[in-house]
């Protein structure tokens, strides 16, 4: 990572009433796959959830190429260069797959238009005119990553994208997301599934309690059945 990183997390710490979730959370990317992972209830969804614009920071940085975006707007997020592809996918049941991409304007000379996402996703080239409650629960994770790439982000940030999707599934978006780190694509991937992160990701971030535990390469993680045990259950 460079000494100026593209996106840092510094001090954060956000509640939910008197329930203090995230605790002096500090973390640093450059343009890289990074890979979040952790066992269900560690603060993993808030972190993403507060970088989204969606819950508020109590104090504390979120500071993008220079900027401290902590406890703004969704779409002042949005329009800072930060994509989100949100647990759930929450996609509007009653929207084509070619209305949601219509609701989002691009530059003529942006990388990600329309055509690009159907030829990047063939699938939903096909669903265009299905809606999105008509579609399966891969389909509509394409179009919830697709959605976050017409943004033309500059970071994207998924929350558990292999949640709930078949093996053949999980193995197309693999296949998706290298492309997109190949064509220099920073990529926050928060996960539980940990095969899924450490496949796609050099450097892997441990979430406990709050907090960031632990921050190792993927192989050093992997080769580490105690750290494994001790941070993840497994």
């Amino acid at each position: 990572m460079s000494p100026n990183p593209l996106f840092e997390v510094k001090d954060l710490n956000v509640s939910y009433g008197r329930v203090h979730v995230l605790q002096d959370v500090n973390l640093a990317m450059g343009i890289e796959p990074l890979g979040l992972v952790g066992r269900n209830g560690m603060g993993k969804t808030t972190l993403v959830n507060a970088i989204a614009g969606m819950v508020p920071a109590q104090s504390g940085t979120i500071e993008f190429e220079g900027g401290n975006i902590a406890n703004k707007e969704p779409h002042q997020v949005c329009r800072a260069g930060i994509g989100y592809v949100p647990q759930g996918r929450r996609i509007f049941p009653s929207l084509t797959v070619d209305e949601h991409f219509t609701m989002i304007k691009t530059k003529r000379d942006a990388r990600w238009k329309k055509q690009d996402i159907y030829d990047l996703f063939p699938r939903l080239a096909e669903r265009k005119k299905n809606g999105g409650g008509a579609l399966s629960g891969g389909e509509q994770q394409m179009l919830a990553i697709g959605r976050a790439l017409l943004t033309n982000p500059r970071l994207i940030v998924m929350d558990e994208p292999s949640e709930g999707l078949a093996p053949a599934i999980v193995d197309h978006l693999a296949n998706v997301f290298r492309t997109l780190v190949s064509e220099g694509q920073a990529v926050l991937l928060v996960e539980q599934n940990l095969r899924f992160a450490t496949e796609l990701c050099d450097r892997i971030l441990v979430m406990v309690n709050g907090q960031i535990a632990v921050d190792m390469t993927s192989d050093e993680l992997v080769s580490s059945p105690e750290t494994q045990s001790k941070y993840l259950g497994l």
